[in-house]
């Protein structure tokens, strides 16, 4: 119910997983950010690495998106990227991601604050992940708990974190979280919360001589890669960190402009707790097909 930010994408690709590894034909359906005169989007293509035996649906229009996914690709199941306002198409299942940092988007609607619609919204879900749980405390997440609850009683409840595993350059190579804590490292991105990113390096302890924030879905210009890399050039950093979604904007279209190599910071969704719960109301979804 807020922009940006709160784990929509990975936990898309943890229920596109948990799915496939039942034999059932998916489709992810996405409206498709940034859509320029390169065909670039960014989320479809970072749908398409986390979700590789999934079907990607580009369609401003789910509804249309959802006939084409069955009529050419046999889905059985169909996944909304960050589609709970999407009422047109209806839904078996309505999971909501809540960053535990910032849960309910400064208590205000854009553009004074980061909610899309109120928090009373919540009646419609079945389910919420709390997202980012390991950077907040645990009372925090009880009152997060509490104030849904008294929205909706009977939701579901799970909470997970972003766990990194490693970093990936070019051609997939993989540096451990051991070798990346003994580098000089500079970091930007572009997404939601900028924050929960930088406040994960922090935590591994990682060495950040200088860091870059850009507006979400920032759409990077040749400018952009020669600050980014002057500045780390300037700060002596040995790599530079970035988002996933961000390295595929950048590294892959920019190689020529890098003289420090350019790394992602891979990482995945782990539920916490509640993965059981999720787990069987996914369960029953599959029992509808």
């Amino acid at each position: 119910i807020t922009v940006g930010g709160t784990g929509k994408t990975p936990l898309v690709a943890w229920l596109s997983n948990y799915f496939s590894e039942r034999d059932v034909m998916i489709a992810v359906l996405t409206r498709g950010y940034k859509i320029d005169k390169s065909d670039f989007a960014d989320e479809p293509v970072l749908l398409a690495k986390l979700c590789p035996k999934a079907k990607i649906v580009i369609s401003p229009d789910r509804f249309e998106g959802a006939q084409k996914a069955i009529a050419e690709f046999g889905a059985k199941l169909l996944i909304m990227d960050d589609g709970f306002q999407h009422r047109r198409l209806a839904r078996d299942v309505n999971i909501v991601t809540i960053d535990a940092t910032n849960p309910f988007g400064c208590e205000k609607l854009l553009p004074a604050g980061f909610l899309r619609e109120p928090v009373n919204s919540l009646k419609r879900a079945d389910a919420v992940v709390v997202t980012h749980s390991n950077q907040v405390s645990q009372e925090k997440i009880q009152e997060i708990k509490a104030r849904i609850s008294g929205i909706n009683p009977n939701i579901l409840f799970a909470t997970a974190v972003h766990k990194p595993c490693c970093a990936k350059l070019i051609k997939d190579e993989t540096v451990s979280l051991a070798q990346l804590a003994k580098k000089k490292l500079y970091a930007f991105c572009g997404i939601g919360n900028p924050d929960a990113f930088f406040k994960t390096l922090d935590e591994l302890a990682l060495n950040i001589v200088g860091t870059r924030v850009y507006n979400d879905h920032h759409g990077y210009t040749a400018l952009d890669i020669e600050t980014i890399a002057s500045e780390a050039k300037y700060k002596q950093a040995e790599m530079i960190i970035t988002t996933q979604k961000d390295w595929l904007k950048t590294a892959l279209l920019c190689m020529e402009k890098f003289d420090i190599p350019i790394a992602f910071l891979a990482v995945g969704l782990e539920f916490a707790d509640g993965q059981q719960e999720i787990t069987t109301l996914i369960d029953k979804a599959i029992k509808i097909i």
